[in-house]
């Protein structure tokens, strides 16, 4: 037990470090192409934040567990709003003014009432996993246009700070294989860790991707919310994670239904999906404003992490 938890650590740990490795760079060839930022920062970094939950799923997925990555993936949309935004907006309250963000709530409801209309019949097959690829993919193409189009400047601001602009073509490339080395070896030391961890305590490895796995995952976003709110970019918190749970929903789930086709737990149904749309609906309310901007103040934050941490005691009462 000892020996796996440690592994589950290490491997998180890399996992965080190489995925920013990966996305610098990405985003350095990108740069080295004369790509602008804000079309590097929609397509590039964005779809790489989603980049460890996919990697887990897919190494679990071909192991023939599919409730791991599935687990993962609803775990990780519940950890993002709960935890990492509940914890943000106690560090400093939350301004919702974009528009772009506005719009993109009704694309994240759309997006998981999609996820739950494929998965109703309790089973995940290659087919649902082309519609959730084909809409990954749309997905990508409508953030494109939309920021191409409206030329958001607060998003722009944020991409030209976190895409590095003095890597040449030889250093980009060393760290994309660095980085995706590094992400394939850490991912598998996660899934290996969660795999033995649940054997041992008896656990079922839905469980442990809700919760180790799903929690270890959304470390990127919780570190980048709280860099924005340091750097009183507060609004980009809310963006952030809004855009991470499109990408999860589409480039996660579809990990499972490509490489480990089949039924899964109904308790995603019965139990995580519902809490997942819960939390989902809780930030709309709490951050949507029909007159002026919205905010998701200190006491609303710790609304939403009592109710992380609530949705933590269910599993382990369960467990």
């Amino acid at each position: 037990m000892l020996i796996a938890c440690v592994v589950i650590v290490i491997g998180l740990g890399l996992l965080v470090w190489s995925a920013d490795r990966f996305v610098d760079g990405a985003s350095g060839i990108a740069v080295n192409f004369q790509v602008p930022p804000l079309v590097i920062g929609l397509t590039i970094v964005s779809l790489c934040t989603s980049l460890p939950e996919m990697l887990v799923s897919f190494l679990a997925a071909i192991e023939g567990n599919n409730n791991l990555g599935i687990g993962n993936a609803t775990g990780s949309n519940i950890a993002n709003i709960g935890l990492v935004l509940g914890m943000t907006a106690l560090i400093a309250p939350l301004a919702v003014e974009s528009k772009l963000y506005k719009r993109e709530f009704p694309m994240l409801f759309l997006i998981m009432c999609i996820a739950l209309a494929l998965m109703l019949d309790g089973d995940l097959s290659r087919m649902d996993g082309f519609v959730l690829a084909t809409g990954l993919l749309l997905l990508v193409w409508w953030l494109f246009k939309l920021g191409v189009r409206e030329r958001d400047a607060t998003l722009e601001a944020e991409f030209v700070d976190v895409i590095p602009d003095n890597y040449d073509m030889k250093t980009s490339i060393l760290w994309l294989i660095v980085g995706m080395v590094v992400l394939l070896i850490s991912s598998r030391l996660v899934v290996w860790g969660a795999v033995q961890v649940a054997t041992l305590l008896g656990m079922s490895d839905l469980i442990i991707g809700l919760t180790i796995v799903a929690i270890g995952t959304s470390l990127p976003e919780l570190v980048a919310s709280i860099m924005s709110v340091l750097k009183n970019q507060t609004e980009l918190a809310v963006g952030n994670i809004i855009g991470s749970n499109m990408f999860n929903i589409f480039a996660v789930l579809s990990m499972p239904a490509f490489f480990s086709p089949g039924s899964f737990d109904q308790e995603t149904l019965t139990r995580d999906m519902p809490v997942m749309f819960v939390f989902t609906i809780a930030l709309f309310v709490m951050a949507y404003a029909f007159k002026g901007p919205g905010k998701i103040s200190r006491i609303k934050g710790g609304l939403l992490l009592a109710g992380y941490i609530a949705y933590l005691y269910m599993l382990y009462l369960q467990a």
